[in-house]
C-alpha cells in the first residue's frame, strides 16, 4: 500500500495513528458487528456501510476493542520502564473489568484512564476476557488459563509494538494473560510485531514478512503462519475484494482476525478504504476494523486518517493523550506522568 505522498511522516504522528486508527476501525465496525453480510447490504446498500453506524447511543462509538487497548497502554506506562510489566498490564485489565459494571466492595482503582467517563460502559466485552479476569489468576504461555483462540487477544495488544522492546514477546504475553490457546497469543505477538515494524517505518508487507518468519518459528504457530501467508498471498493475487476477504475467515477466532485485517490493510488504497473493507464482512467486525485500522494509522499516520472520521470518534482526546504518552515514554525515553500513571 502506498502512503499516498513524499512528506515524512513522523513517529509521534504514527503513534497516534495507530491508536486513532484503530479506535476508528472499531467504531465502524461497532454497529454490525453481529450482522450477517447480507443483512449488512440489505441495511446500508451493495456497498455496506460507508461510515459510522449508531449503536451504543452515539455515532462513532468505540467498543471493548478500544477500551482493552487503552488499558494495554496504561499498563506499559505505569510499568515505568522494567518493573514487572507483564504484572501491571494485568493490573490494567483489573481496572478495566472494574469499568464493566458495579465495583466489587473493596476493590477500587486509581489513575486518570479509570476515570474518564465514556470507558464506563459494557460494549459487548468478551466472555473469555471476564471470566479469566474475573478468576483473577494471569495466564501465561507456560501455565494456560484455558484453551481459546478467541480473537480478544490479539485486538488490543497494539500498544505492545509501541514499547520499544521486543514486541513479538510482549504481545505474546499480554495476550496469554487471558487467552491460553498458542493461535490466540501468537496471532497477538506477531501482530505487535507488525505495528512495532510499521511505526519504524517500515512497509506493511516488510512488517508482514517478518512477523510470519517469527510465528513460524514459534512453538504452535502453525495455524497463525498459515493464515497469514494465506492473506499475504491473496493481497498479491489481485485488487482487494470481499470475496477474497471473506475466503480467509470470519474473525472470531485470532488468525483469522489477524488474516483479514492483514489482507485488507496490504490491499487498501487508502485509510477509509481499507478499513471499510475489514468491517464489511459478516464476522467479527469491529475486531477485523480495529487491527486493520491500527496497521495502516502505523503506517499512514494520523494525519492520513480522514478527518471526518477522526471528528465523529468517542474518546478522541483521550486517545490521542495516551498515544503521546506513549510515544514520550517509549521513543522519547522521558518519565511518564505521574498524575495520570502512578506508579
Amino acid at each position: 500500500m502506498s502512503t499516498g505522498g513524499h512528506d515524512v511522516i513522523t513517529t509521534r504522528d504514527r503513534y497516534r495513528g495507530c491508536l486513532l486508527g484503530g479506535a476508528v476501525g472499531d467504531a465502524l465496525g461497532a454497529g454490525i458487528e453481529f450482522a450477517s453480510l447480507a443483512e449488512i447490504r440489505s441495511q446500508h446498500g451493495p456497498a455496506g456501510v460507508t461510515g459510522y453506524v449508531p449503536c451504543y447511543g452515539r455515532s462513532g462509538a468505540i467498543t471493548d476493542d478500544t477500551q482493552m487497548t487503552l488499558f494495554t497502554a496504561e499498563g506499559l506506562l505505569r510499568a515505568r520502564r522494567g518493573d514487572d510489566v507483564i504484572g501491571a498490564v494485568w493490573q490494567a485489565y483489573q481496572r478495566w473489568l472494574l469499568t464493566q459494571g458495579p465495583a466489587p466492595a473493596g476493590r477500587g482503582a486509581d489513575g486518570w484512564l479509570i476515570g474518564q467517563e465514556f470507558l464506563h460502559h459494557p460494549r459487548s466485552p468478551g466472555l473469555t476476557c471476564l471470566s479469566a479476569l474475573e478468576d483473577g489468576q494471569p495466564g501465561t504461555a507456560v501455565e494456560a488459563v484455558n484453551n481459546s483462540k478467541g480473537c480478544g487477544g490479539v485486538m488490543r495488544v497494539a500498544p505492545a509494538g509501541l514499547a520499544g522492546v521486543d514486541s513479538f514477546a510482549l504481545g505474546c504475553q499480554a495476550a496469554a494473560l487471558t487467552h491460553g490457546h498458542p493461535s490466540g497469543y501468537l496471532a497477538a505477538g506477531a501482530f505487535a510485531q507488525m505495528v512495532g515494524d510499521v511505526v519504524r517505518g517500515r512497509t506493511l508487507a516488510d512488517a508482514a514478512a517478518g512477523a510470519l518468519a517469527a510465528v513460524s518459528e514459534a512453538p504452535g504457530g502453525n495455524e497463525v503462519s498459515a493464515a497469514l501467508a494465506r492473506a499475504m498471498i491473496t493481497a498479491a493475487e489481485g485488487p482487494p475484494s470481499t470475496e477474497a476477504m471473506c475466503a480467509l475467515g470470519e474473525g472470531w477466532v485470532a488468525e483469522e482476525a489477524l488474516a483479514v485485517a492483514v489482507y485488507c490493510a496490504l490491499t487498501a488504497g487508502g485509510f477509509r478504504s481499507g478499513v471499510l473493507l475489514a468491517v464489511n464482512h459478516g464476522g467479527d467486525s469491529d475486531s477485523t476494523g480495529a487491527i486493520c485500522g491500527n496497521l495502516l494509522g502505523a503506517s499512514l499516520g494520523a494525519t492520513g486518517i480522514d478527518a471526518d472520521l477522526l471528528g465523529g470518534l468517542e474518546g478522541r482526546d483521550v486517545i490521542t493523550q495516551v498515544a503521546d504518552d506513549l510515544y514520550d515514554v517509549f521513543a522519547e525515553g522521558r518519565e511518564p506522568s505521574s498524575r495520570r500513571y502512578p506508579g
